[in-house]
Order: C-alpha cells, then structure tokens, then sequence
C-alpha cells in the first residue's frame, strides 16, 4: 500500500503493472495523494475510431486510471465498481488530463468525480464512480 503523499516515482514503482492503462494506452501519471489523482495521455492513431474522433474507450481508460490513483494511494484496496461516464464534446486538442477526486470516503463505498479535459481546456468528458473498498477479514 502507497502512504497518503507518495513521491511521484513512488507512485510510478505502484502502477507499474496496469501494463495496459500505461503501455497499450499510453496513459501517464502526472500527480497523486490520497483522494486525488490525475493522469494524461498523448493522443495518436490507435487512440481514434474510424471517423477520426478518439474512442470512447481510450477517455474511459485514462478515467479509470486517474481513478485508480485517487483511491489507492494511502487505503487499502479499491475498484471501480460502478461507473456512469458523460462523454461531452469531441477533443481538438494533442492531449487528455483525466482528473480524479474524492466526494465522499466512507469504510466501504467511496464516490468519486472524474474530469477529463484536453489540452485546450474544454471538458470533454465527467463520470461518477462508486468505488469498492476491500477491508481483509479479522484475523481469528
């Protein structure tokens, strides 16, 4: 488990094995702490649907990264349980930020809100997550 301000190569050596949010997508880490992360991504071809635009599995992929950062730094195992994802404009831009941060953190659940915008600064796409929290049984 990370502390709750890990350096940034801390977080590196973490997620080094979300080998397809970082090698296949691209997906960068940028910052973290607990209850906030934000990842970007380069945006190339394999990132693009045949009309040109970028998929909609690329933004959901950087979204849930960002997320995974916002809720595993300083707690105890966390996935995405629940996603609701707004896909809001197509980007113009080279670049997607996904920003991750926590609403509510309760001993279970946990809520968090994604932004992810380009580098021209439009919001191109928000989603809700209700995130699962693994607490390890008691010892006997």
């Amino acid at each position: 488990m990370l502390p709750d301000n890990p350096t940034l190569s801390e977080i590196e050596d973490f997620f080094s094995a979300d080998r397809f949010a970082t090698q296949a997508a691209g997906c960068r880490i940028v910052e973290g702490w607990r209850g906030h992360g934000v990842a970007e991504m380069e945006l190339g071809d394999i990132h693009r649907n045949a009309m040109g635009g970028v998929m909609g599995g690329a933004i959901f992929t950087l979204a849930d990264f960002a997320l995974a950062l916002a809720c595993n730094i300083g707690e105890v195992p966390t996935v995405n349980a629940v996603t609701s994802i707004e896909y809001l404009c197509a980007t113009r831009g080279a670049k997607l930020i996904a920003t991750a941060d926590c609403e509510k953190d309760g001993r279970h659940l946990a809520f968090y809100t994604v932004k992810v915008t380009d580098d021209t600064g439009r919001l191109i796409a928000r989603a809700s997550v209700t995130a699962y929290r693994h607490q390890p049984s008691p010892e006997a």
